[in-house]
């Protein structure tokens, strides 16, 4: 199923191309208008992309709340890779290439996919291709291709990294013809192995950022049509869940994993706090037929077709904003420091009362996991 949501008119802010001018923004929004007046009305990739700090603290000075300014952050990584496959498609037209061959479209796929962006992110993006004859596979794939590896490489160039698990359009693994991606999501899901479950999770959160939307609709819906009956398939993504534990030790205090923790007092709330809610909304809305991407969202229609409660719902995406708070907030001092934007949070900048609410909401996690592993 798929809810209706009403649009928010800032939803809007990056939806074309060029962006607001800040001298139509009325004084109530100052603090984005001087972001924006900062950028400048034309700017490059790599400046564009270096303005988004500049963003963010525009959007905690307008009160807006973390979960609302990770879709902003989603959004204009939106704009970038339009900009970016624009300007690659051009060059590749004024080379002689032509127009594109055949109907395509670009995907995101994760946090972005999700709308729940932090600072920070690497590329993962796949290609959804219109269908053709075999007999033009060399000249129409060889175009897509080009056409994936100069996007990519204009991202990377702008400080958007390329994906270290190579989960991206320049790689036939993540450009396929639209049949080609049916029969692949129909072989991952026949079985419970490992393997293949990992790579459809990948897989499983996309949203289109360019090109013909009705190309990802058509694989959304092969999905809806596979993943109820996928028993096998559903049963290992749910024993997956053990190997992303929440960051709490077995009497329930907080505990993080120390592997690569910057020091004793931080907690990796990405890696053990946010993407095991994920995974377990995931399982759940697969095996109800939910068709929603973001995680709040599918909270939501878990609730509408009664696999999940509605106390339970707002207690998990309450947990969801504060999570994307504390992370949004400490990334942002990490940049002020010279550090990198990551997952990593330290537990002493935090107060005993937001101490308590993040052990309260790591429980809340921890028991919805089991619950999804159960269902």
């Amino acid at each position: 199923m798929r809810l209706l949501h009403r649009a928010s008119p800032w939803r809007t802010l990056f939806a074309a191309d060029p962006l607001p001018d800040p001298t139509r923004l009325p004084p109530l929004l100052a603090p984005l208008r001087d972001a924006l007046k900062e950028l400048g009305p034309a700017p490059g990739l790599a400046d564009a992309h270096a303005w988004q700090p500049r963003l963010v603290e525009a959007l905690m000075r307008l009160d807006l709340p973390a979960w609302r300014i990770s879709q902003l952050i989603s959004d204009h990584n939106a704009w970038l890779y339009r900009r970016a496959i624009q300007l690659a498609q051009n060059e590749m037209q004024g080379q002689g290439w032509g127009e594109p061959p055949v109907a395509y479209c670009v995907i995101v796929m994760g946090s972005g996919a999700r709308l729940e962006s932090l600072l920070g992110p690497d590329q993962d993006n796949g290609m959804i291709i219109a269908d053709y004859p075999d007999s033009r596979h060399g000249e129409i794939d060889g175009y897509f291709q080009a056409l994936g590896e100069r996007f990519t490489d204009r991202l990377d160039q702008a400080g958007i990294p390329l994906c270290s698990g190579h989960v991206m359009a320049r790689w036939p693994m993540w450009r396929k013809r639209l049949s080609e991606w049916g029969e692949q999501l129909a072989l991952w899901t026949a079985d419970r192995r490992v393997k293949r479950v990992q790579q459809a999770n990948i897989l499983l959160d996309f949203q289109t950022v360019h090109g013909e939307a009705d190309l990802a609709e058509a694989l959304a819906d092969q999905v809806a049509r596979l993943m109820p009956r996928a028993g096998l398939f559903l049963d290992e993504m749910g024993a997956l869940l053990d190997e992303q534990p929440v960051a709490l030790d077995r009497f329930g205090r907080l505990s993080g994993s120390v592997e690569g923790a910057p020091h004793e007092r931080a907690v990796n709330l990405k890696h053990q706090a946010v993407l095991p809610l994920v995974a377990a909304t995931r399982l759940l809305s697969l095996r109800h037929g939910v068709r929603e991407v973001g995680t709040r969202e599918r909270l939501a229609a878990l609730v509408v077709v009664g696999a999940l409660g509605a106390e339970t719902c707002r207690g998990l995406t309450a947990a969801l904003e504060r999570l994307q708070a504390l992370l949004l907030e400490e990334q942002c001092h990490g940049l002020k420091a010279g550090r990198a934007a990551d997952g990593w949070v330290d537990l002493s900048r935090l107060g005993e009362d937001q101490r308590l609410l993040l052990r309260h909401d790591l429980q809340q996690i921890r028991a919805f996991k089991r619950r999804a592993k159960r269902a």
